[in-house]
């Protein structure tokens, strides 16, 4: 759940550029930027085996009218369609490639400021919101714990209101998805999910961009996440109701994901996702092998008891054989080396962890250029 807590050796690749990025600049302006994706995969309505939700369903936010292409706010992946998410990949493609090339005459974000809401302490989303957006041109605003107390020293619709007046995007992290809900409802100013006890969108957002690096494309990619149906699993679950791919969830039982996502994605009928108990079976040809600590922040009392229930479920040098040699690992990180995940795995060559974790700062970049227009 990205929410809990090397020397790494990678599969030497070059960026897929067909799938290309090809880039334009004329006196420093982004021009141009395509990404050729796989054509989609065939509908597939496949039996759902959830047997129990581990989560409380959450309210999904209203789109009040807007094309799905203009939300004001990132919230859930879902809020957008294809083309727009598409485009919001591409693009963190095209800037990605700028920043690389030592490039730092872009700076849209120049004169602007991020107010960023932490309720939830965090390393990767600080670090990356905050570096990327200074790359950019801008100024963000730490705002930790202590500072603001959301709901309890102030209410989050004065704080959001406040906020809008004070900054041109509020970033937050926090524990109810109901807070992120609140915060986007009275800001004037464009609101982004940092990560919620129901999703983690921007997360998911940087792993497609990965996944479409390493493997040459998203669509039609086998995508198997092993371990607890947390919020990551929500975040995969809401983008394969948008984009075609292959999802598959492996957990114990008791720890299905949220019922009512599952249906989503299954009736809006683009990808094919199983909800399965056996970790083996699941993974067998999959593109990609994801997992994620057992138990995240606000669940280490329970730590004792997940450990024992999710033996059997831990991503080990076997069950990446039994992937296959094509398999790349994912993890959103912090990792617990040894309990969820091996160290061998972790640092083996077909790991792409650290390249998916720098990959926050790009495609959160995007998302970010996308809300402000620019």
């Amino acid at each position: 759940m990205a929410a809990i807590s090397g020397h790494c050796t990678f599969r030497s690749q070059k960026f897929p550029l067909s799938a290309t990025a090809s880039s334009s600049l004329t006196g420093g302006a982004l021009l141009s930027s395509r990404i050729s994706f796989a054509s989609p995969l065939p509908v597939s309505r496949t039996h759902i085996s959830c047997q129990a939700s581990s989560a409380t369903s959450p309210p999904y936010s209203s789109v009040n009218g807007r094309a799905k292409g203009e939300m004001k706010d990132f919230l859930h992946i879902s809020d957008f369609d294809k083309a727009t998410i598409m485009k919001i990949l591409d693009k963190a493609a095209e800037v990605k490639a700028l920043l690389k090339s030592g490039d730092r005459s872009f700076v849209p974000f120049k004169g602007k400021t991020m107010a960023m809401i932490f309720a939830k302490p965090s390393m990767r989303t600080r670090v990356s919101f905050e570096t990327g957006f200074f790359l950019l041109g801008g100024h963000a605003i730490y705002l930790g714990p202590d500072d603001i107390q959301m709901g309890k020293r102030e209410e989050t619709r004065d704080v959001a209101r406040v906020l809008s007046g004070y900054n041109d995007i509020i970033m937050a992290r926090v524990f109810a998805h109901q807070d992120i809900l609140d915060l986007a409802k009275f800001a004037t100013v464009p609101v982004v999910n940092g990560l919620t006890d129901y999703n983690h969108p921007c997360q998911i957002m940087a792993d497609a961009l990965t996944i479409i690096e390493h493997v040459g494309q998203l669509e039609g990619t086998k995508v198997v996440y092993v371990g607890d149906g947390n919020n990551i699993v929500h975040s995969w679950l809401l983008l394969a109701a948008v984009v075609p791919f292959h999802f598959v969830c492996a957990c114990p039982k008791g720890f299905e994901p949220d019922k009512k996502t599952v249906e989503k994605a299954q009736q809006a009928g683009i990808s094919k996702i199983e909800i399965t108990n056996d970790p083996k079976e699941a993974v067998k040809d999959a593109d990609v092998v994801y997992t994620d600590v057992w138990a995240s922040m606000g669940q280490k009392e329970e730590a004792a008891y997940r450990h024992q229930v999710f033996q059997g479920f831990q991503v080990d040098e076997a069950l990446m054989k039994i992937a296959g040699p094509k398999a790349y690992f994912m993890h959103c990180l912090p990792a617990e080396r040894g309990v969820e995940v091996t160290d061998g795995v972790v640092e083996a060559p077909n790991s792409i962890v650290f390249p998916q974790a720098e990959n926050r700062v790009h495609a959160q970049n995007a998302i970010m250029l996308h809300l402000l227009g620019v």
